[in-house]
């Protein structure tokens, strides 16, 4: 069986990339490869061993365009309502709480965020199939 390890996507300014997801979703420096041209910076917590892995393309100035294909990253989190103030507290303007029952039943509670360079991120509340 395959294992998913990691997510890769191009950031412009590694620093705030990094202090970004430090700040929203506790991940540290797990690891960081420096090359002439780029640089690859993996990033992790304890809660799981999957990694996001922030490539720096040394020469880019302009920001990346996201084009019509990516979707999103999701993580999970225990308590959706402590972490939506904590965010909104923290600076990083979350989107609204939202309740996904298009059936009259709940499916999801949830709220979306960018980071710094337009990546959407959704904020699962932990339960059912998102654990």
């Amino acid at each position: 069986m395959a294992k998913a390890i990691h997510s890769m996507i191009r950031v412009l300014d590694e620093e705030r990339s990094i202090s970004f997801y430090r700040r929203a979703f506790g991940l540290e420096i797990a690891d960081r490869f420096d090359f002439p041209e780029f640089t690859l910076v993996y990033l992790s917590n304890e809660e799981t061993g999957f990694e996001l892995e922030l490539t720096v393309n040394k020469d880019r100035t302009e920001p990346y365009d996201l084009g019509d294909g990516y979707g999103h990253l999701a993580v999970s989190v225990a308590d959706l309502d402590a972490e939506h103030a904590r965010f909104e507290a923290e600076g990083l303007e979350p989107r609204k709480l939202v309740e996904f029952a298009p059936a009259g039943t709940r499916v999801a509670r949830f709220f979306f965020l960018a980071d710094p360079d337009g990546y959407q991120i959704e904020v699962l509340e932990r339960s059912g199939r998102f654990k």
